[in-house]
């Protein structure tokens, strides 16, 4: 190793802290070139120059202006910036459109897509200062509102699972209506039908199955193995 403080374990992804930016200043005080000082972290030489260049401000000594790394300044500007990067819960940052949203919900019985659309028609909240519809929903299923889906009917009586059709739907023939209408004036001979209700079985397991022409009325019973 080149250094006695070289540091094998990969930090990959994983921000400088106050002990790195330490090691840099020293460095950089000793005279070490950015290569140098990411060698000995075990860093990417662009993740070291932006902290450099980050931390970086300008002093006064013997009258001259002069730009110095400070790791105290690396890290001021850098808890700063983490702070601005990170966006406001949006529950809280629009907390009045909530609650007019949970009061037309209890007292008038409004939808919150209602609630949306009323509200941008009027006028009465701008984009930012609500949510929209489907986050409402999620609100309510989290219980992050003072209202439940009991609340809302018309959730309750909607059928949210997708409507399936059977691959293997048993197939019982054609319907009888789809038979032509010449049959139903009984004038051609051959036309049978099948009396539905069978009868009762006999001790073998047998039913009787009723067939009956239509023009001659003619029947036959068959026997039939159930």
């Amino acid at each position: 190793m080149d250094y006695q403080n070289n540091n094998t374990e990969s930090r990959k992804n994983k921000h400088l802290n106050f002990k790195e930016r330490m090691i840099i200043q020293l460095r950089i005080k000793d005279g070490h070139s950015a290569y140098r000082i990411a060698k000995e972290l075990g860093r990417p030489i662009n993740t070291v120059l932006n902290e450099i260049r980050r931390g970086t401000t300008i002093q006064i000594k013997q009258g001259k202006h002069i730009e110095i790394y400070l790791a105290d300044t690396g890290e001021a500007v850098y808890k700063k910036n983490r702070i601005n990067c990170c966006s406001t819960f949006k529950r809280l940052k629009c907390s009045e459109f909530i609650k007019y949203t949970v009061d037309k919900i209890k007292n008038a019985s409004w939808s919150p897509d209602a609630c949306v659309g009323r509200a941008i028609a009027n006028g009465s909240f701008e984009r930012s200062q609500m949510v929209c519809t489907k986050t409402l929903y999620n609100y309510i299923d989290l219980g992050l509102l003072d209202v439940k889906n009991t609340d809302l009917p018309i959730k309750l009586r909607r059928n949210t699972k997708p409507a399936r059709v059977k691959k293997h739907k048993k197939k019982l023939g054609s319907s009888i209506s789809d038979r032509p209408v010449e049959i139903n004036t009984r004038n051609e001979f051959g036309h049978w039908e099948i009396d539905t209700v069978i009868g009762e079985k006999s001790n073998n397991d047998n039913a009787l199955l009723t067939i009956v022409e239509r023009k001659t009325r003619y029947a036959m019973v068959v026997n039939i193995k159930c």
